[in-house]
């Protein structure tokens, strides 16, 4: 088995299960201290990735917030934030996102092959785009980012990413923070989608720890023998 990264999931979620709500409107999951803890994690990571719905729906900087830990990872010898990652089947990015425009780091784009050239035309210019396969798989991802020196990967979502990790058994860890409201509509967007997962009811995940933080709960899940409690 080739290797790849330790890949940690990281996802916040309502009481019923749902990243956010059906409108434009980003729903705020979490808390200040919440938001802390997961810019911990991303400075202890080589590699953050997202899926291109997450980059055009919530256009995020995926960069560690913290002075005191972009130092930190400065005097090891890294960059400030870690190297940003997306993977997309249509390759419909904005150039101008701030996935691409914020951060002096590497980014790359995994594209299914039909669409590489088109990506490479609009995005060579601000990300390394790698041809991913067709479909584009997640275990060929993971190989390559390992042979590319990111050793440990957090993933950061949406739930078609979180699915295709999780059904794909290649995660390690899972960071579940469950937030004090329900939802309670079926348009919005769920932590995971339909498929066929290595965990169930007779392969249960091993919980690891349950912490209170503020008005939320964390879920740390061990869920493969390589599990690093830290």
């Amino acid at each position: 088995m080739a290797e790849r990264p330790y890949t940690l999931l990281s996802c916040g979620m309502s009481i019923d299960g749902y990243l956010d709500s059906a409108t434009v409107k980003r729903l705020a999951l979490s808390n200040e201290a919440d938001f802390d803890r997961v810019d911990a994690v991303r400075a202890s990571c080589d590699a953050i990735l997202v899926g291109a719905a997450t980059v055009r729906n919530d256009n995020p900087r995926l960069l560690v917030r913290s002075p005191a830990r972009r130092d930190e990872r400065l005097a090891r010898g890294l960059p400030p934030s870690p190297m940003k990652v997306t993977v997309t089947g249509r390759a419909q990015l904005d150039e101008c996102a701030n996935f691409f425009s914020t951060g002096d780091i590497e980014k790359l784009v995994y594209c299914a092959s039909p669409v590489v050239g088109d990506a490479r035309d609009r995005l060579g210019s601000v990300a390394t785009v790698i041809d991913g396969g067709q479909p584009l798989r997640m275990h060929r991802v993971s190989e390559d980012l390992f042979a590319r020196g990111v050793q440990r990967l957090m993933v950061e979502g949406g739930g078609t990413v979180h699915t295709q990790f999780l059904t794909a058994d290649l995660a390690d860890e899972l960071h579940l923070v469950v937030a004090p409201f329900f939802i309670g509509d079926s348009r919005a967007r769920r932590f995971v989608n339909d498929g066929q997962f290595p965990w169930n009811s007779t392969r249960r995940a091993s919980l690891a720890e349950v912490r209170q933080i503020g008005d939320v709960v964390l879920l740390r899940y061990a869920l493969s023998p390589r599990f690093c409690p830290d």
